[in-house]
């Protein structure tokens, strides 16, 4: 759809919604903190399921950054952001994925209380952007993709703090690896929802 005036027809751009900007700007700070503790306690920790979720925060902050430059823009354009951000998704699931066969044959066991005490904190943290970011949940795909990203991190703290019980009860490094691999498997099938979504969006943008 366009705007036509007597300068002739531009593209539509939506009205920035300010509160949504906040929003996103809240959440970019909070997943960059958090990439921070994470990264130091999932090393401390020698978890494999805090490590993988230390770089979703990290790529969570870059996808909150991108769709703060995006707004605003056309529909052409956040497409395109979406499109980017669900590529890194999948490349953020496959590596997890990757992380888990590692450590299938080379892993020793974690620490359940460090993972625990982190998994709780990484929960209070999502928890908060993704109430913050539910009303927002079924707007174009730029939106879906924000939306994806902190509820598939809040599922995968909740996941943590289960892998640390696990590992707790049986003294071995397999509830770690496990949860690690289902949120590899989140992250991709979470990918593919906005890869498709962002296609049908370029489509239309291209009319």
């Amino acid at each position: 759809m366009s705007d036509c005036c007597s300068g002739g027809c531009a593209p539509a751009k939506p009205v920035v919604d300010r509160r949504y900007r906040r929003i996103l700007w809240i959440a970019l700070v909070v997943n960059a903190l958090m990439f921070v503790v994470e990264l130091a306690g999932g090393w401390r920790a020698g978890s494999a399921a805090l490590l993988a979720d230390a770089v979703d925060f990290l790529g969570d902050a870059g996808n909150y950054a991108v769709s703060l430059l995006v707004l605003g823009a056309s529909l052409g354009w956040r497409a395109r952001a979406a499109m980017a951000k669900g590529l890194t998704m999948a490349a953020y699931g496959s590596f997890v994925l990757a992380k888990v066969m590692w450590d299938t044959a080379n892993g020793g066991v974690p620490a359940p209380a460090v993972m625990g005490a982190i998994g709780l904190a990484a929960l209070l943290a999502n928890g908060t952007v993704a109430l913050l970011l539910y009303a927002y949940r079924d707007g174009d795909a730029n939106m879906r993709s924000v939306w994806l990203c902190t509820r598939n991190d809040a599922i995968g703290n909740l996941a943590v703090m289960l892998a640390a019980l696990g590992v707790f009860g049986t003294g071995t490094r397999w509830p770690d690896l496990m949860v690690a691999a289902v949120m590899g498997g989140l992250a991709v099938s979470a990918a593919r929802q906005v890869i498709h979504q962002a296609r049908g969006e370029l489509r239309t943008a291209e009319t």
